[in-house]
């Protein structure tokens, strides 16, 4: 158990840029208090005392605000960072090296006892602050889980997830696309939407579709009207105004 707390507070040590000195980490950091105590209180449910165990546990979440069920299987160096509102289900699973932010929920969405109800975290994956991962499957090893994400469904090894329900964000064709969009912006005189490049929210991914269909209509427009023109028809002046793209004020709605 204490060798284990001392990978806990070395882990604390390289991830954490705030922390300044073991002692600091040992003595400040509700997360390596909850951590110790679920060892206690998960020795104690494993052997049959289910009582103790969850009186240990409720322990810890009185005083460090994280709530773990003495059931849970917790592996070594896993880092609980600031921890407040964190909750670990019973048939939950972490693997080694995670780590876990603020306010996460590693929730069941079963009511039978005895099945699998809450998630397993493969190694060194990271769950952003807020994120609920709900259900008894896996997130793969390394995967990453957006801050406020809700994962209901298995996340790949080395994947990342975003969104709310979360999908897993495919890096090669996100990244096509982005530079695609750049090039098109140039081409038409603007910048991209007011919107960040590495976006990785997918109602913003749908507003960029949008904003994609809507970029290319009004080129195509513009050139039917510039073709006309040239074949001696006369067009309405209101109508190409109506046409008319303002990318500057549709920049500044999605800022």
């Amino acid at each position: 158990m204490f060798s284990r707390l001392r990978e806990d507070l070395a882990s604390v040590r390289e991830r954490d840029p705030a922390a300044r000195s073991t002692w600091e980490v040992l003595t400040c950091y509700p997360g390596v208090h909850a951590l110790f105590l679920h060892r206690i209180a998960h020795v104690a449910w494993n052997r049959g005392f289910y009582w103790l165990g969850r009186f240990v546990s409720h322990v810890g979440r009185f005083l460090t605000g994280i709530e773990i069920h003495p059931g849970a299987t917790i592996g070594r160096r896993v880092f609980i960072d600031h921890g407040m509102g964190v909750v670990i289900g019973e048939t939950a699973e972490i693997g080694d090296d995670c780590t876990i932010y603020q306010a996460v929920t590693l929730g069941g969405t079963s009511l039978y006892r005895g099945t699998k109800r809450h998630p397993t975290l493969g190694k060194g994956v990271v769950v952003g602050a807020g994120a609920k991962v709900l259900g008894g499957f896996t997130v793969g090893d390394g995967a990453r889980i957006g801050s406020n994400a809700v994962v209901v469904k298995p996340v790949p090894a080395g994947a990342t997830a975003v969104g709310n329900p979360a999908r897993v964000i495919d890096p090669e064709r996100d990244g096509a696309r982005d530079q695609a969009r750049e090039q098109k912006a140039e081409q038409m005189g603007f910048s991209a939407y007011g919107v960040t490049k590495q976006m990785d929210d997918p109602l913003a991914k749908a507003m960029h579709g949008l904003l994609d269909h809507a970029v290319e209509t009004d080129r195509r427009i513009q050139m039917l009207i510039e073709r006309f023109e040239k074949a001696g028809f006369i067009l309405d002046a209101t109508i190409e105004k109506s046409d008319e793209f303002d990318a500057q004020r549709l920049s500044k709605m999605v800022d």
